[in-house]
């Protein structure tokens, strides 16, 4: 467990991308019989819950950590891990005013994707069915780092952008539900193959009455790391 511990830590210091490559080297000392480490990536695909006008889903990859620790049945298991790279908001937002005359003429007509970047804690339990098919429930807390509203629009032919800081509006802790289901590949320490949902509970905003949630959908993959050079390769699941 105090293993665990210092690397959740690692990954939240500022540099967390790149301590993904720690865990390739070190992920065989980290799986053991009582445990299975290893990557989970995938895509996401997110919107915002609550916003008063139209929006569209936006598609971001993700890509983390994993830990399964097995209970006191073989069949159950507590998931948690770090999503390092997560992606929530929301596409083709309309455009709003940023006080500047010239650019408010150029992005009139245009769209904006809102990208709200977080570190995600998924804390689940699993249950492992005996045709390796598993299911998946619990909470997930969130640490925001950066949130950006990028206009687009299309003048004369020519593509412009531009980008506006929205941390000041937005909470910096986000929790929500986390409800899953998946396939393990194969029997023991194995590739994973997952679906989870996730909603937000709380509302994200701060300017806002009507209340913004994030909600995603996650289709991740999940790689045990060192599995085969591992200390104590016994099997963590049917």
């Amino acid at each position: 467990m105090r293993r665990i511990c210092c690397i959740l830590l690692l990954f939240f210091a500022p540099a967390a991308r790149g301590q993904v490559l720690i865990s390739l080297v070190f992920g065989k000392y980290l799986n053991s019989g009582k445990v299975e480490f290893g990557l989970d990536g995938g895509m996401n695909l997110s919107n915002l819950a609550g916003l008063k006008e139209g929006d569209s889903h936006i598609q971001k990859l993700n890509l983390g950590f994993y830990f399964d620790i097995k209970l006191k049945k073989p069949e159950w298991m507590f998931h948690t891990g770090v999503i390092v790279k997560s992606t929530m908001g929301s596409g083709k937002l309309d455009v709003y005013p940023t006080g500047d005359h010239s650019l408010d003429s150029l992005m009139s007509g245009g769209h904006i994707n809102r990208k709200i970047n977080y570190f995600n804690v998924p804390l689940a339990i699993k249950y492992i069915t005996p045709v390796r098919l598993f299911f998946e429930g619990g909470l997930m807390p969130g640490l925001r780092y950066t949130a950006i509203d990028e206009f687009t629009n299309s003048v004369n032919g020519q593509d412009l952008s531009y980008k506006n800081d929205i941390r000041s509006d937005l909470t910096r802790l986000d929790l929500g539900i986390l409800s899953g289901i998946g396939y393990r590949i194969t029997k023991g320490n194995g590739i994973n193959l997952a679906i989870r949902y996730y909603r937000g509970l709380i509302d994200i905003t701060k300017n806002d009455d009507t209340g913004v949630y994030n909600q995603s959908i996650y289709f991740a993959v999940e790689i045990p790391i060192g599995v085969g050079k591992s200390k104590n390769p016994q099997s963590t699941a049917p």
